[in-house]
């Protein structure tokens, strides 16, 4: 619990990229900032500290209040270390924010100017970007009795690129699914909290991350959800190290990009 806190909080990247390309910026945890030519979203943003007893291992990659104002905010799911309402209270953006089915009520009053409720396989085109809301195997419940809020993850195309995010899943057939409807360049996989405290199965572990990035058939792996809160048993460096194993024993290491917080990869 007192663990010293790593990490560093940089400046964000304000001029975007070229034409054809797409800059992404890990934050922590599942939260990233995405920027094309003409377009920017944020993903699952999330600045906490502390969420409940867990406390947040490594800093923010960015300064909250110095993100810019964005086209949209993306939210997977209503689970507070993916929907954190302080966080969302500050961003800005010109087109509101998208959430799943069931979700509309949590966001509401958080200052957006619009609030987009998605189900599944729904498309929102805003300034040229389209926004897909694919399936997942997870849970959208905040509480214990709202299992009615439905969760997944976004592929977010724009000048030429394409990006998954995942959300938060299990390994499921999905994922080919997924791949057969839409091309994707970079797909973002969660690899950490598989050795849940409950010992519920609800979240990959590194092996099938890689396994799912297969069948997605993307081009590069981005992995997330790790090692910014310890919401599973096993070692914070150990979801890395499984990755790059599983990468190099398949060879395909040269489509694995670790991220550092806060430093942006063009692609």
């Amino acid at each position: 619990m007192f663990r010293k806190v790593g990490g560093a909080m940089l400046e964000p990247i304000l001029t975007p990229p070229e034409n054809g390309r797409v800059r992404i910026t890990w934050i922590g945890h599942a939260s990233f900032f995405l920027q094309f030519a003409g377009n920017s979203v944020v993903v699952d943003p999330n600045w906490a500290k502390w969420h409940g007893p867990v406390k947040r291992q490594r800093h923010p990659g960015l300064r909250l209040h110095e993100v810019p104002e964005v086209d949209l905010v993306l939210v997977t799911h209503a689970h507070f270390d993916h929907l954190h309402k302080p966080s969302l209270k500050i961003l800005q953006s010109t087109d509101g924010i998208v959430v799943p089915r069931g979700s509309a009520s949590l966001v509401k009053k958080l200052g957006f100017s619009a609030v987009h409720e998605v189900r599944i396989w729904d498309e929102i085109r805003v300034k040229g970007m389209e926004i897909i809301h694919t399936p997942c195997h997870h849970w959208g419940a905040r509480y214990v009795h709202d299992t009615h809020r439905d969760y997944g993850g976004y592929i977010v195309k724009a000048d030429g690129k394409s990006v998954f995010h995942c959300g938060d899943s299990t390994y499921f057939d999905g994922f080919t699914e997924i791949g057969k409807r839409h091309d994707i360049d970079i797909a973002l996989m969660p690899i950490g909290a598989y050795k849940s405290p409950s010992g519920r199965d609800v979240h990959m572990n590194p092996e099938q991350a890689v396994r799912a990035f297969a069948d997605l058939g993307a081009k590069v792996l981005i992995p997330m959800h790790y090692g910014t809160f310890p919401l599973g048993n096993e070692a914070l460096h150990e979801p890395v190290e499984r990755l790059l194993t599983e990468a190099d024993r398949l060879g395909i290491s040269d489509k694995i990009l670790v991220p550092e917080e806060g430093v942006g990869i063009e692609w």
